[in-house]
């Protein structure tokens, strides 16, 4: 019993998260499989590359907007109602949504509008599907195996980003995009499944008040917390400033590196292979003390990284760098999760999970265009390099002046 403790493997040990974890790893095959499908149908609806990237933006903007303005309505959600029914109804719309772009794209029935309308219903959904998962895990497993579970669910999320958007591009040749909409459609519904097998649990706060006070309780909590407070306003820095790499990385790969379309895949591959190494260092660190001192350095070396993206002009040096990136930023994001989620006691901490996902899912979007339209004045190198060190010099503010962040 001691050995498996020790294990990253320990969760499974607990049959509601062996449910949760299946159920997310096929599910979120599908979600990549999706949005791999969704970019090339916009693509080839659009026609023109000017008009494809005003149509990406308002589809960002679909997803973003929901999550900006819902998560607070979410976390009080996830603590004041059964996690239960909120993650089986949230999923079940979700894979209503896969199942509705599926059906339109086969009667050539969606555009531009359409796509926007059911992207903001699946981004509403998933708002409320995430800190109630989330803010779940702590409560399936023991607590000093809480870092090991959430390093886990990265996995779950990561493993299929780097299998999915390959077998998505295999569908939309044999059988066209409408195939990895339908095939999302019956993936979201392992989780509907799992769910349905998973135990009841009470909700973590039983206290009746109104839904602003609810929302304004889980504010204060953050805000006078001594420690929170600082990693979630370090956590919107890198939202802002640095995370927003990804969404510029196919112009900074092709115009400015000279890629062509292999060349593309490979940048976006290192990526997601350094995702997939951050999701096993969360799950391998979980049980680890000084989470705090992980936290800013994985920090640290994510903002180094897109800071040395300034200074590349070669698509080979700037591979080992992507996957460094990647590897950085899901273990901060991983770390930081840990971080909240440990500190948080159970009758709030579905709000604050609520707060870290409007950032993580919400704030992403707006970063990439204060990163993009910086980049368009002085270009994409030096557009990384200000990026990079806005917030290298918000984490090494933090290091030097909040010693308590270390302890943690």
């Amino acid at each position: 019993m001691i050995q498996t403790q020790k294990s990253i493997l320990a969760p499974f040990a607990y049959r509601d998260f062996r449910l949760l974890w299946s159920g997310l790893l096929i599910s979120n095959l599908g979600t990549w499989m999706q949005f791999t499908a969704m970019g090339y149908f916009v693509a080839e609806m659009a026609q023109t590359p000017h008009r494809a990237a005003l149509y990406l933006g308002f589809l960002g903007a679909a997803r973003a907007i929901p999550v900006i303005l819902l998560s607070p309505i979410a976390g009080v959600a996830a603590d004041k109602l059964p996690r239960r029914r909120v993650l089986f109804i949230a999923n079940l719309v979700m894979a209503l949504v896969a199942l509705a772009l599926a059906v339109l794209i086969t009667l050539g029935h969606l555009n531009i509008v359409g796509l926007v309308l059911l992207s903001a219903v699946n981004a509403s959904a998933q708002s409320f599907d995430s800190p109630t998962r989330q803010s779940w895990v702590p409560l399936m497993v023991d607590r000093h195996l809480v870092g090991n579970a959430i390093g886990l669910n990265s996995v779950a999320f990561n493993a299929p980003a780097v299998i999915g958007p390959a077998i998505a591009g295999l569908l939309i040749v044999g059988v066209g995009v409408a195939g990895s909409f339908y095939i999302n459609a019956v993936a979201t519904l392992a989780v509907v499944v799992a769910v349905m097998f998973m135990r009841h649990v009470p909700p973590t706060s039983s206290v009746r008040e109104p839904i602003l006070t609810s929302i304004r309780q889980g504010i204060m909590f953050i805000a006078g917390h001594g420690i929170l407070k600082w990693i979630i306003g370090t956590f919107v820095v890198t939202a802002l400033f640095v995370r927003p790499y990804s969404t510029l990385l196919p112009a900074f790969a092709v115009n400015t590196l000279h890629a062509n379309a292999t060349g593309l895949g490979l940048a976006v591959a290192a990526a997601g292979i350094g995702g997939f190494g951050g999701a096993l260092v969360t799950a391998f660190i979980g049980q680890r003390d000084r989470r705090g001192t992980i936290w800013l350095t994985a920090g640290t070396i994510m903002s180094a990284g897109v800071f040395s993206l300034g200074l590349i002009w070669n698509l080979w040096i700037a591979l080992p760098v992507l996957v460094t990136i990647g590897l950085a930023t899901m273990s901060f994001m991983g770390a930081s999760n840990t971080l909240i989620q440990t500190l948080s006691p159970d009758d709030v901490r579905g709000r604050v999970v609520s707060v870290y996902t409007m950032i993580a899912l919400g704030l992403v979007p707006g970063g990439s265009l204060i990163v993009g339209s910086i980049a368009s004045l002085v270009g994409m190198h030096m557009g990384f390099i200000l990026a990079g060190a806005t917030s290298l010099l918000v984490i090494a503010a933090m290091w030097f002046t909040k010693p308590i962040l270390r302890t943690v």
